[in-house]
């Protein structure tokens, strides 16, 4: 009897929630929209389709952890910013001195303003890596890849930065 107490206490604490909480760990408060402009790349090294695809990146993010809308003007949660910076270093190096692996990095600088609680606006860079062998070259399916993982943190950093106040 006490097992099932126990079980039963823990399934109705692990189930309460206090509302404005998603799963994720998000709190978006009362906030109902959200507003991420387009992310122009402004690094030294373009990449063509970046910008794009690195919006789009956030704002599925965002669509699939919360519950707000997406909309185009007047967000109560609002994203703006810029790619600042993509570039290709090696980083580590055979015995005859030659790259044996590359680091694809890209920064960028978010501005974040919350409508509803205006003391949550920040302005901050974010950055990561991917790490590739250096006899790749950096297109196809490399370059998907690398976008990928990347995309992946960023946009969860930007995330938790944000909502998740981590």
């Amino acid at each position: 009897m006490k097992k099932i107490i126990i079980a039963y206490a823990f399934l109705l604490l692990t189930t309460q929630s206090c509302g404005i909480y998603s799963f994720t760990g998000g709190s978006t408060g009362d906030a109902k929209t959200i507003q991420i402009d387009y992310f122009p790349n402004n690094a030294i090294l373009v990449e063509p389709t970046l910008s794009q695809k690195f919006t789009d990146a956030l704002r599925d993010l965002f669509t699939r952890q919360t519950n707000l809308s997406l909309t185009t003007t007047g967000g109560d949660l609002y994203f703006e910013g810029e790619i600042t910076d993509y570039k290709v270093i090696p980083i580590t190096a055979t015995a005859d001195q030659a790259a044996a692996q590359n680091r694809l990095t890209i920064a960028v600088r978010v501005r974040f303003y919350n409508k509803l609680v205006e003391e949550d606006d920040f302005e901050k860079t974010f950055s990561f890596y991917s790490d590739f062998d250096a006899n790749s070259q950096l297109i196809g399916g490399v370059l998907e890849t690398a976008l990928e993982e990347i995309f992946e943190r960023l946009t969860q950093d930007i995330y938790n930065a944000s909502v998740a106040k981590w």
